[in-house]
């Protein structure tokens, strides 16, 4: 029975079945080339207010895991899928897909043709949209999307409130990490490899950061455009020199401006699991796991001290910048890897040495 539709901001229309919460949303339209993971992609705070096309074709088959949310409250706008299966068989399992969603008042559409959603997405970019009831009149809906606007508080949302601490069993360093939407995972993956995680809400200042003794500072992922956030920028920059950075995804972009770098917002991102990136300090190729709609303007790093250490092989964006003589070094791709690949896991690691270079 289809009793939901897409409303597109040129008329079209496409019709399906809904599952998950039932409310009218409008988000912006992406798609994301992940087989497996939509749990992952589900509870990652970086697609706060999209609309996520998966390109897979099956999603739900497996059900929801306790263990494997990356964020404790979702807040991704929405989820397009061509088949939803809403009886999942797997021994992990404890929910459905449906009913999770229903808890976090997130809407599922399925039964589109989610092939033609995605070539619209890659010809003419993302863009926004409108989930709503199959009986909307088209004219109601396209007026209120020509009034919706994108919200540009995403991070102040998905941040921590207060500061609160993960303790790795072997604590060997102290990291802070700000958080601008951080995954769990790369608090796993720090407190794996003998690192207690301090993570401080986004608007943390620099002298309260420093305060805290730091081996070294983590700069998460995160939603939304990196202009957004000047209040961050200001901090790393004050920061500089003083003590060792990795940035992730957003923090790859906040770190770029915060040497006088530019950003610039991509036609359509990058979001999947799939991205073959070429490592220019050692000449190897990664396949690696992504999620961004933003990227840094290389012809604008001239000048600023970073250099460019990753390049996408697919389109060339920049996927990595350092400045190595103040120890800091960024990537726009996500190294622990969840949903997969795991090809970048190693750069907790240089993470790692690079603090312990700082210590000496």
């Amino acid at each position: 029975m289809e009793d939901r539709k897409i409303v597109l901001q040129d008329g079209r229309e496409f019709y399906g079945t809904g599952f998950g919460c039932g409310a009218d949303v409008t988000a912006e339209l992406i798609f994301n080339t992940c087989m497996a993971g939509y749990q992952e992609i589900l509870s990652d705070p970086s697609y706060t207010d999209q609309a996520v096309v998966m390109t897979y074709p099956l999603i739900g088959n497996y059900g929801m895991a306790d263990d494997d949310y990356e964020s404790k409250m979702p807040t991704i706008g929405a989820l397009i899928v061509h088949e939803y299966n809403d009886s999942p068989s797997n021994f992990r399992s404890t929910k459905t897909l449906s009913s999770v969603m229903e808890q976090f008042k997130i809407p599922g559409i399925s039964g589109v043709d989610t092939r033609e959603l995605t070539r619209i997405i890659r010809d003419q970019g993302s863009r926004k949209i409108l989930i709503t009831n199959a009986e909307t009149d088209l004219s109601s809906a396209l007026e209120t999307l020509s009034k919706a606007e994108i919200p540009h508080n995403a991070v102040s949302r998905v941040s921590t409130k207060t500061a609160w601490v993960s303790r790795a069993q072997n604590e060997k360093r102290r990291v802070v990490l700000i958080d601008c939407g951080v995954k769990k995972s790369i608090i796993t993956n720090l407190n794996m490899r003998g690192c207690t995680v301090t993570v401080v809400p986004w608007n943390t200042s620099a002298e309260k950061i420093l305060s805290l003794n730091p081996d070294g500072i983590m700069l998460s992922n995160g939603p939304g455009d990196p202009t957004d956030v000047p209040e961050v920028i200001a901090t790393v920059k004050s920061m500089r020199g003083k003590i060792p950075m990795f940035g992730i995804c957003l923090g790859n972009q906040i770190i770029a401006l915060s040497y006088g770098a530019k950003t610039y917002k991509m036609k359509f991102g990058h979001h999947g699991g799939n991205h073959p990136v070429k490592n220019l300090l050692t000449g190897k190729i990664e396949i690696t796991s992504q999620n961004h709609s933003y990227a840094v303007d290389e012809n604008s790093l001239e000048g600023t001290g970073l250099s460019v250490t990753h390049r996408n092989i697919l389109d060339g964006t920049v996927e990595g910048i350092a400045d190595l003589e103040n120890k800091i070094f960024s990537v726009q791709y996500h190294p622990e890897s969840m949903p997969g690949p795991e090809d970048s896991a190693r750069l907790f690691d240089s993470f790692v040495d690079l603090m312990e270079d700082g210590r000496k």
